[in-house]
């Protein structure tokens, strides 16, 4: 069964050849990779990519840039097989992957999302156990397990325990319901939330294959200690919120207006923020504690 790996990139050169490197050493050669640059400033990448000589990896550049959110949704119209990954492009799979991900989705025809076991590493490819980290493992299931409806909703809304870039969907759940706009550091949440909403399942298994990256680079990274990420997270979980009342989980909207994972991260990054003098996020994260 052969697996679209979607690849939305724009960032560290060095990285992006790690990941692409990474797909290119599956012990399942079944998959088709699509490369879709968002206009990074490097003239060299094209000619590396070609330099691959490989049929299976497809690479393209953006015009103009289309930010996060709209390369995101462009990737999606690549789509031609039943299995689909949307990979970070400075994240890692390890070799397993696409083997973990087709026996995964044949053994649970119930399920939409799949998730694997993770290790989280650092820019220099150490390994990485940052609060956030922390906070992944409390909330996560500790067994392997399959989650739907209001249950699956509450469990992310609690803590989003899931690792976007190693998630494998079916292609017709992903394709189907698509990137919500207006929302780019929160849009994996969305889609997920979107899911348990339409009567999708998630299956977790504990079976490492993947590395996510985490470093202080990121966009969500500085975003966070800016404060501005929180501005995104509070509006979606408002919007959670909305329509989970509407469709009568009580329990699912009670935890989306509390938030209290998401003031707790903000609460965390306060005293960073002051330590740098960075006094307007100091006020956003101060205002997303009692918002």
């Amino acid at each position: 069964m052969t697996v679209d790996i979607l690849f939305p990139y724009y960032g560290d050169v060095a990285l992006m050849k790690q990941a692409v490197r990474s797909v290119l050493h599956q012990t399942n050669t079944d998959w088709r990779l699509i490369v879709v640059d968002d206009g990074y400033p490097d003239d060299s990448i094209p000619g590396w990519f070609e330099s691959l000589n490989d049929d299976r990896v497809t690479y393209m550049r953006n015009e103009k840039n289309l930010g996060a959110n709209g390369n995101y949704r462009k990737c999606l119209g690549f789509v031609e097989n039943e299995l689909v990954v949307v990979m970070g492009a400075d994240d890692v799979m390890l070799p397993n992957y696409i083997d973990w991900f087709v026996h995964a989705a044949e053994a649970h025809p119930e399920a939409n999302i799949f998730q694997p076991g993770v290790f989280v590493i650092d820019e220099n490819n150490a390994p990485s156990n940052t609060m956030v980290e922390k906070t992944k493992a409390y909330y996560r299931p500790d067994q392997t397990t399959v989650l739907d409806g209001e249950g699956l909703a509450v469990s992310i809304l609690r803590g989003d325990w899931l690792y976007f870039p190693s998630l494998g969907w079916r292609a017709e759940t992903i394709v189907g319901l698509g990137f919500r706009e207006g929302f780019d550091v929160v849009q994996d949440m969305c889609l997920v939330m979107d899911v348990a909403m339409t009567g999708g399942a998630l299956f977790y298994d504990e079976t490492a294959a993947f590395m996510y990256r985490r470093h202080k680079a990121s966009d969500s990274s500085w975003r966070a200690l800016d404060g501005t990420r929180f501005d995104e997270e509070r509006r979606f979980f408002e919007t959670m919120a909305e329509e989970m009342g509407a469709m009568g989980w009580s329990k699912a909207a009670t935890v989306a207006r509390l938030h209290v994972s998401s003031r707790l991260h903000a609460a965390s990054l306060l005293p960073k923020a002051a330590q740098a003098k960075n006094w307007g996020g100091v006020k956003n994260l101060a205002s997303h504690l009692v918002k």
